[in-house]
Formats: C-alpha cells, structure tokens, sequence
C-alpha cells in the first residue's frame, strides 16, 4: 500500500469502532492496528476486524505495554519497512473523524514540499470541535510551551491525527525509542526538525473533532508530560 495509517490500541475492545476503522482502507490506504500489550479482548477484536479484508488490513501484536508511542513507533516503522510511501497515525477512539484523516493525507499528495501534515483542532465558527474547557486550556498551555521550545510556530502539537512522508528524516527521528510516555508527539516533531525545515510542516484545521469519554491521559500523566515537554525542548535547543 502506498499510504498506511497506524491505530495504536490499548485495551480498546468496548469502544474500538470497526465500521468506522476499517471504512479508511482503499486501493492506495492501508490500516495497520498495533496491540500495545492490551490485557482484554483488543487483540481478537484486532484480528477480526483484519478478517475482513486481509489485503488491506493489518495487525501488528507488541506482546508487552510499552505506552502509545512506542506502539506508534513500532507501527511507523513497520509500515514504512513493507515499502509505504506516506504513513500516519490516528487515535483509535476516532476522536479524529476517519473524514478528517482522508484530509490530511490528501494534502500531503497535493503539496509537494510537505513532508508532515498535522491535524489541528483550532475552534473556529463553523466547525465542530467538541473539547471540554479544562482540556481545551490545558492543551493551549502545553502547546504553547512546546511551540516556544521547538522554535516551530505549531498551533496544536498534541492531536492524534498526523501523517509523514517516509524518507531519510523520519527513518532518523523513528530509529530510537522515545524517551517521553505522553510527550512523544513533540519529541517526534523535534527529531524531524533536525533535518527537515519548519515550512514542510502543515497544520490541517479539523472540520471535526470530539472528546471522546475514556481518555487514559489523567491529570497527573497531564503534568509529567509538561516536564517532558521542556526537557525535550531543552535537547532541542541544545542539539
């Protein structure tokens, strides 16, 4: 498949919505679903939404819970080794409509010079973005931060829909584990920073995003993921 978009899964089995998940698959799309480790019935529930179309759809079992980046590295990497020419990831609670990833994928085959494609959940009149204020503020602060240390002028760092060109830059900023649990996200877009310029990054305005109940990114996680976010920034600068 030339473009392949990677699902990190954790214990998603009563809200994984299979219709919806395996409605992105096409001639060109592919789905690769990562099984962080997951300790109820994600994984059989992974293998048979696979059972559906075996061509297009992919399971990829990490055995052990090592946390949504890894999962999201691991499923990057192994999509860009089977020969993808684009990959991506999406939350698997679908926060980010399936529409809204068929976007930003779209725009990394229309835009030449774009090597990521970012989606961005900027409330403007007109669109749906349903996001709880606490959250909403709380996000605004930690991209605020990160946009500071990155140097990069990136209004949402954290929303789980992105899609990357493969080649020499991201094969370097995927070949180790990232340091941060929650913070993977600025870290990734750190990495690739080192060998890509600021105008390859897009942002994509979502026409639609929900806060979808279940979140496993408590308050506490919240804070650490803010010190990550410094230190990151930190290395950054350094480097």
């Amino acid at each position: 498949m030339r473009r392949v978009v990677v699902v990190p899964c954790f214990n998603e089995a009563r809200r994984l919505d299979a219709d919806a998940l395996s409605s992105i698959v096409d001639d060109d799309t592919g789905l690769l679903l990562v099984d962080d480790g997951s300790r109820d019935d994600t994984l059989a529930t992974l293998h048979a939404l696979a059972a559906r179309d075996p061509r297009h759809i992919e399971v990829l079992a990490l055995g052990t819970n090592g946390g949504k980046g890894e999962a999201v590295r691991a499923g990057l990497l192994h999509a860009e080794r089977a020969g993808a020419a684009v990959v991506a990831y999406l939350d698997a609670d679908l926060s980010t409509p399936v529409g809204e990833m068929r976007r930003i994928l779209a725009l990394l085959d229309e835009r030449a010079g774009a090597d990521v494609a970012m989606g961005s959940r900027v409330a403007l009149l007109g669109r749906d973005i349903q996001r709880s204020p606490a959250r909403h503020y709380l996000g605004r602060v930690f991209a605020t931060v990160a946009s500071t240390g990155l140097g990069l002028r990136v209004y949402d760092t954290q929303c789980g829909a992105k899609a990357f060109r493969v080649g020499v830059a991201l094969r370097r900023a995927l070949s180790t584990p990232f340091t941060s649990r929650w913070a993977f996200d600025v870290e990734l877009l750190a990495r690739l920073l080192d060998h890509v310029p600021p105008s390859a990054f897009v942002e994509v305005p979502l026409h639609a995003w929900t806060d979808v109940a279940g979140s496993k990114l408590q308050p506490l996680a919240m804070v650490r993921a803010g010190v990550d976010v410094v230190m990151i920034s930190w290395r950054h600068r350094k480097s």
